[in-house]
């Protein structure tokens, strides 16, 4: 069985000044694969990147609130993680194997940072680790362009670190 994560999809990222490539059709695509994880029984795992106390994106900020338009059951795993990586001090990994997951569906945002860095993790930890094609973004840099970064990331993740696969294309 896989798992489906959901990383840092949290207001200041999304909503912020800098926005994601194709948000809405990433909160659609998210929102699909929900409910296919609902349907199969599978857990689901949602990443809010936090700061320490005293900082922009501190745990109760609203910046780090998971964006209301994913379509949450209250049934989700909900943990905070500081560190690009989610499974560095999140116990993360103890989770997935306590719950019987042999893999893990890697989505949300950022992907040259968090989806990246999550994808190496999970495979070096021994879980499949599947990247969604469509279902990670990023918003534009001064050297490229977010379409880009993600095109990127897929061709160089695909094969050493997971397995890349369209959500229409994925069943749990």
């Amino acid at each position: 069985m896989h798992a489906l994560l959901i990383l840092d999809m949290q207001v200041g990222l999304f909503h912020g000044p800098d926005k994601p490539w194709a948000g809405e059709a990433l909160l659609d695509t998210l929102n699909g694969l929900l409910l296919k994880a609902r349907r199969a029984g599978a857990p689901v795992f949602l990443a809010r990147h936090v700061g320490p106390p005293g900082s922009p994106i501190e745990p109760a900020s609203p910046l780090t609130q998971l964006v209301q338009a994913l379509q949450l059951e209250g049934d989700e795993v909900i943990f905070e993680k500081n560190r690009p990586n989610a499974f560095t001090q999140t116990g993360l990994a103890e989770r997935l194997k306590a719950c019987a997951a042999e893999g893990l569906v890697i989505t949300g945002m950022k992907t040259q940072y968090c989806i990246d860095s999550t994808c190496r993790a999970a495979r070096d930890l021994g879980f499949d680790a599947v990247l969604i094609a469509d279902g990670h973004s990023c918003s534009d840099t001064p050297e490229l362009k977010a379409e880009m970064i993600i095109a990127h990331h897929n061709a160089t993740l695909a094969g050493a670190f997971c397995r890349v696969v369209r959500a229409e294309d994925w069943c749990f």
